[in-house]
């Protein structure tokens, strides 16, 4: 379970304002009326007066039914969540000098990873004198981007970064 923000809202009683724009629960403008007048008017249909727009000159404040309108905001905020998608970055490292089956291992790897919609990074960590070869590195990271074309866009290219080399790939978007 998510924590809940701290709801800021300000309702009935704790108004400290001396008069407010006031609207009715139907969305009429009643115009500008002390908090007190809001607050007895309010309290006749049962309802809150909530403060919607606090820094307003005068401020803002409508009738309504305040738990009504919080259940609303969660269900709202909990669709949103719903349609969210949460993008894993999954890593593939190899060596500059990969054997080709163990290549195909790895891209056999991405490709899962990929059809999972998952972005992969493939990066290659250069031990010892290996890093004055870094073009080798790097044909091995282009033939890997190469090989997986037609289920992956390059969304970064072949970049070193200390004593590693790293590219990042995304799955493509069907329409």
């Amino acid at each position: 379970m998510l924590p809940i923000a701290k709801d800021t809202t300000i309702i009935n009683d704790k108004i400290r304002s001396n008069e407010v724009r006031l609207i009715a629960q139907d969305g009429d403008q009643l115009g500008v009326k002390s908090t007190k007048e809001a607050l007895e008017m309010a309290e006749r249909v049962n309802l809150d007066l909530v403060l919607v727009a606090p820094k307003a000159k005068p401020p803002v404040a409508r009738i309504m039914d305040y738990g009504k309108y919080k259940y609303e905001q969660q269900k709202k905020e909990k669709e949103a969540r719903k349609k969210q998608k949460v993008i894993n970055v999954k890593e593939i490292r190899l060596s500059p000098t990969i054997e080709e089956h163990d290549f195909n291992t790895k891209l056999n790897h991405a490709r899962k990873f990929l059809s999972k919609e998952d972005k992969v990074k493939v990066s290659i960590r250069f031990r010892g004198r290996a890093i004055t070869h870094k073009e080798i590195g790097q044909k091995v990271l282009e033939d890997f981007a190469k090989e997986c074309q037609d289920v992956a866009t390059v969304e970064q290219k072949p970049k070193m970064e200390g004593r590693s080399m790293f590219l990042m790939l995304a799955p493509i978007q069907e329409k």
